[in-house]
């Protein structure tokens, strides 16, 4: 099988600039919005839009649609593809289930868990659920707890089942 590299150019753009896709059919939760605000503040922008030229120079969103409304006026760096509609259709419509289609290795997972921190709440939320949807804690209605480990440092989110830390001190 030959594989084309479709990917033009990468340009660094501004977020408010990106033309939104009309045809995106995702949504996007409050959950999943204060999640990307918090590895934003936490890591900062470490993936690419994707989108495609228009016939004007604008540039049409494929995927990306949550960080260009997160950024406004900042900057994004954006994969710029060569595609013509009906592919960008294609990819707008399967990169986001092809993703989710991908299984999960409980042990690993827990590992990588152990060793990552946040003092983000709505992110300790996201790694309790990761882990609860994995099995490695069990499933309840009580949120991640977020306290201060010492005056002056960052919060340390605790998992309210198990106790497990996950913060800046935590081992």
């Amino acid at each position: 099988m030959k594989i084309r590299d479709r990917v033009k150019e990468l340009r660094l753009v501004k977020a408010s600039e990106l033309v939104p896709n009309p045809k995106n059919w995702r949504t996007h939760p409050k959950a999943q919005q204060d999640a990307l605000r918090g590895v934003l503040a936490e890591v900062g922008l470490a993936d690419a839009c994707l989108a495609r030229e228009l016939p004007d120079g604008s540039l049409m969103l494929i995927d990306g649609h949550l960080r260009a409304e997160t950024l406004g006026d900042g900057d994004v760096p954006v994969l710029v593809l060569d595609v013509n509609e009906a592919e960008a259709d294609k990819l707008l419509l399967l990169l986001d289930p092809l993703a989710a289609m991908a299984g999960t290795n409980a042990t690993t997972l827990a590992e990588l868990l152990r060793g990552v921190a946040t003092g983000e709440q709505s992110l300790a939320e996201m790694l309790e659920d990761m882990a609860a949807d994995a099995g490695i804690i069990p499933r309840d209605s009580t949120a991640a707890e977020s306290t201060p480990a010492e005056e002056g440092d960052e919060a340390t989110c605790r998992c309210p089942r198990c106790g497990a830390a996950v913060g800046e001190d935590a081992e």
